[in-house]
């Protein structure tokens, strides 16, 4: 097992984790320190679980907002934009085509 030093907030904490994840516990735990000095205003008058439980209802709040955004597209909607992005790269196949030509 692999183990790595975070810090989030100025406070450390030992993880564990499967050998090779160290990395990316570092990362995650980058990404969890910003949310926690956004929390905070980087005032350490907020106790730790009180900081830590707002880093977790802000991340909750923002993975619901992407699920909910996720479950608002449509089929057709995909089939629309998948008729736009054709009809465009069409567009510019006959543009690089008729360059082609003059080149020639």
């Amino acid at each position: 097992m692999g183990q790595v030093t975070i810090t989030i907030d100025k406070r450390e904490y030992a993880i564990v984790c499967e050998d090779g994840q160290e990395a990316h516990i570092v990362a995650l735990s980058k990404i969890l320190d910003e949310r926690a000095k956004q929390v905070t205003g980087g005032s350490r008058s907020i106790n730790e679980n009180m900081m830590l439980a707002l880093v977790a209802l802000t991340l909750a709040d923002e993975l619901q907002d992407i699920k909910d955004g996720l479950f608002c597209v449509r089929p057709e909607d995909i089939a629309k934009a998948d008729g736009v992005l054709s009809e465009k790269i069409s567009a510019q196949s006959d543009k690089l085509e008729s360059l082609i030509q003059q080149i020639k």
